[in-house]
């Protein structure tokens, strides 16, 4: 085959890549501001949890992108009072876009790269969290974990257990205190 034509060849499959990937971004800011589809029920339903209050166990990747969680804990952050943390100490965050009655996310494609769902299986154990308040909303398949109604969130810029590099993001993202409402800068 000619040279010619193989770069040819080359350059329209990257074209191609690179027009298809376009479709699926968002208007640059990170977010995706659509109601989620119909297909996409948005009812919270209660969590399971068993009696135990450990912590330690260990968080995978969900298969939407979703981070997977078994526990939530209340922690003292400085500066923030409580707020919630996953079963890796990782700052848990809610959007003031969302819903949380009846529970419905909002944040969705190029946006669930920065904010991850927090996905969960069967059970969640808690600490300094009333049960009672936990639940979910189906989210592609999976369950994603809601605190209060508001499906919760992992930040892509928090690297670190204790961080809170998302709090006040684009005047809509806070870490979440452990009754369900966002947590503001106390000092």
């Amino acid at each position: 085959m000619n040279p010619r034509r193989i770069v040819l060849s080359l350059v329209a499959g990257l074209a191609s890549t690179l027009l298809l990937g376009a479709c699926g971004s968002s208007n640059g800011t990170g977010t995706d501001h659509a109601a989620p589809a119909a297909s996409d029920p948005a009812i919270s339903t209660p969590v399971a949890s068993p009696p135990s209050t450990s912590t330690s166990a260990t968080a995978g990747t969900g298969s939407d992108g979703g981070t997977t969680t078994t526990a939530v804990t209340a922690k003292a952050m400085n500066g923030l009072g409580n707020v919630v943390t996953d079963n890796n100490g990782m700052t848990l965050y809610r959007f003031d876009k969302d819903e949380p009655s009846p529970s419905k996310w909002t944040c969705k494609g190029a946006c669930t790269m920065t904010w991850i769902p927090v996905i969960v299986q069967d059970s969640v154990q808690t600490s300094g969290v009333e049960k009672s308040l936990l639940g979910t909303v189906h989210r592609s398949g999976l369950k994603q974990l809601t605190l209060a109604g508001w499906p919760l969130y992992r930040y892509i810029g928090d690297t670190a257990a204790g961080q809170v590099n998302g709090q006040g993001k684009d005047g809509a993202w806070y870490a979440i205190a452990p009754s369900g409402q966002k947590s503001a800068t106390t000092g």
